[in-house]
């Protein structure tokens, strides 16, 4: 399930993943039977989670963590010893994951669940997923975004369908402006929720600040449009593009929509709420700074 960031696993270590995922799945289609009861349908969810690789998108919203103190002209050191502990307890996988099952139990139809753990579950479902999560688990961006970058290159030079194809799937599971959107606001409530806790003296008031994002708006879509195609090459590198093409197929099927439309808006307001709440506990750790 593409969510967030994209990066790589040693093919060594993708046997427990996919384990994982058939054995979730097994308990998804066991699960997924008419039950008024409240408990099974959080049980279906969260075998839907596991199925299609969102839980483990969640868990990577811990990574975002780092972005933190550079957004208050700051380095992850100057906070100190406590800062890892601090994001290890804001950004926990338990509590992401019940906020999500909380949201999902009340917004995503047993129609929409089944028809996106089906797809998940087809050879092609399972393959994507483990390639997915590797791309969740990577620690190394950097690299990642550099051979994808480089693959790109490979394959307009030789006219690769797989190129538009990228596109096609970046649009089918939100697009650019989308994700802009989802990080101008992320960026807003973490800096207005450190600046009401004493973390930073802003100069600039609300407005100011949208102002300023506004600004910034054409140089960062240029810089995440080429990041995801990046990104996407590097990531679904051993998928052919007959295999590209059926995933985006299967992407932009109205259920699909519904489901990739309701999971992206969890795991944005996730992670806003999460960084609101790291703009908090930092005045535990840093005294004002002017921003």
């Amino acid at each position: 399930m593409i969510i967030t960031r994209t990066a790589f696993r040693r093919p060594a270590t993708r046997v427990a993943p996919l384990l994982r995922s058939l054995c979730a799945l097994a308990a998804c289609l066991v699960l997924f039977q008419p039950n008024p009861a409240r408990a099974a349908e959080r049980d279906q969810i969260k075998a839907f989670l596991q199925v299609t690789g969102f839980d483990v998108a969640l868990e990577s919203i811990a990574q975002s963590a780092s972005d933190a103190p550079a957004m208050l002209g700051a380095d992850a050191g100057d906070f100190g010893l406590e800062w890892e502990r601090l994001t290890q307890e804001v950004f926990a996988p338990d509590l992401m994951q019940t906020m999500a099952l909380d949201i999902l139990e009340d917004t995503l139809s047993s129609e929409a669940l089944f028809h996106a753990a089906e797809f998940y579950a087809s050879d092609l479902g399972q393959r994507l997923v483990v390639a997915e999560n590797a791309s969740h688990q990577n620690q190394d961006a950097t690299a990642a975004r550099e051979a994808g970058e480089q693959l790109i290159s490979d394959l307009v030079e030789n006219s690769d369908p797989r190129v538009a194809l990228y596109r096609d799937m970046n649009t089918a599971i939100g697009g650019t402006d989308t994700s802009i959107r989802a990080v101008q606001e992320i960026q807003f409530r973490f800096l207005m929720a450190a600046s009401a806790a004493g973390v930073i003296d802003m100069r600039i008031d609300a407005d100011g600040l949208r102002a300023l994002m506004k600004a910034q708006e054409g140089e960062m879509r240029r810089s995440m449009a080429a990041s995801s195609l990046a990104n996407s090459a590097y990531t679904y590198r051993d998928f052919s593009a007959d295999e590209v093409a059926a995933y985006v197929d299967a992407l932009e099927d109205p259920l699909m929509q519904e489901v990739y439309e309701l999971l992206n808006a969890i795991q944005y307001e996730i992670q806003a709420n999460r960084f609101e709440e790291l703009a908090h506990r930092m005045r535990e750790l840093q005294p004002v700074q002017d921003l």
